[in-house]
């Protein structure tokens, strides 16, 4: 049992983030743990009666009641998915709170959260656009200054046939390259720390053993060693964030493809053409799952939603389909078993 039970809301907070941060989130979730608590908090305490100032707000003021009002005022002027994530945080520093013993329960089944839609793929537009990226960026181009195709195409490689995130690119090392030759593979540090292997199939194999190469014949044979970040720009110095986006952008001039990439999608969506690819083919949730490294199955399975969905429209786009349709005079039909 906790010793003090009356014990401060923000004196409580502080103790729950210490606890949360043995698990080693990044200082950017606990600066959003740490904002959404104190900014329902200072609602809460404008909640009760008489009104508080936060730093004498106790936790025993925090009553179902109490914690719907200042989210009611809390969700007015921010978007769904604010709202969604403040309230899961809620829920967190509640449970925990609950297992110290701290509070009998947790009132937040009590407060309504809004329902966010889970964000729909952006993969490149273009059923050929992917094969025509890599053609394009496989040339060396006199108009660069510094060409280097190896590398540029190994970027593109990893991204749309073994699905990486923009951090996990950065993250990798050439040790992650690993397996022997036929059960190739590459070891990503994932996301949330969860780490997966991801097979590469040959020609991805190839691509990056000529990176490699080429990387020796540039810098030497130190530049690829095995703890050496297995990304890096044309100094041998590893590529950060922004000098990976700008990467990808130029492949994309290059390629003349700029207007097939969604907007606000631009490295991401080669992750999302791989994942988008693998639902036609036939790939299952639980498959998508494990080689995209998500957290939850529900992500997955909107790649397969998105196939489906697109698979029908070309159905129902077909000139047969029309006619016949004109021809019943798109009468609604009646269900199977009539």
């Amino acid at each position: 049992m906790h010793d003090k039970p009356d014990e401060s809301v923000t004196n409580l907070i502080e103790e729950f983030l210490t606890a949360r941060a043995t698990r080693k989130p990044s200082p950017h979730t606990l600066a959003a743990y740490r904002r959404d608590l104190l900014a329902v908090a200072r609602l809460a305490a404008e909640s009760v009666t008489p009104p508080l100032p936060l730093d004498e707000l106790e936790i025993t003021a925090l009553s179902p009641r109490v914690m719907r009002a200042a989210f009611a005022r809390f969700a007015a002027p921010r978007a769904a998915a604010s709202v969604h994530r403040a309230w899961s945080t809620w829920n967190s520093f509640f449970t925990f709170l609950v297992a110290e013993g701290v509070v009998p329960g947790n009132p937040m089944p009590a407060v309504g959260r809004p329902r966010t839609p889970l964000p729909q793929p952006k993969p490149l537009r273009g059923e050929e656009t992917p094969e025509e990226l890599l053609a394009a960026v496989a040339r060396a181009e006199g108009r660069q200054r510094d060409p280097w195709p190896e590398r540029d195409l190994a970027v593109l490689a990893l991204a749309l046939c073994a699905g990486l995130r923009l951090s996990e690119l950065l993250a990798l090392r050439v040790a992650s390259l690993a397996g022997r030759e036929g059960e190739r593979r590459v070891d990503v540090a994932g996301k949330g720390g969860r780490p997966r292997t991801v097979p590469i199939e040959a020609g991805v194999d190839r691509v990056l053993v000529d990176y490699l190469d080429s990387r020796r014949r540039r810098f030497g044979a130190r530049s690829v060693r095995p703890g050496s970040p297995l990304l890096v720009d044309r100094r041998d110095e590893p590529l950060r964030r922004g000098g990976l986006q700008y990467l990808v952008e130029s492949c994309y001039r290059r390629a003349g493809i700029g207007d097939r990439v969604p907007r606000g999608a631009r490295l991401h969506a080669l992750r999302h053409t791989f994942a988008t690819r693998l639902a036609e083919d036939g790939a299952s949730a639980a498959e998508i799952m494990r080689l995209l490294g998500h957290a939850s199955l529900a992500s997955s399975q909107t790649y397969i939603e998105v196939t489906a969905g697109q698979q029908r429209a070309a159905v129902r786009s077909n000139r047969t389909n029309r006619a016949l349709a004109d021809l019943l005079g798109s009468a609604p039909s009646g269900s199977w078993a009539e």
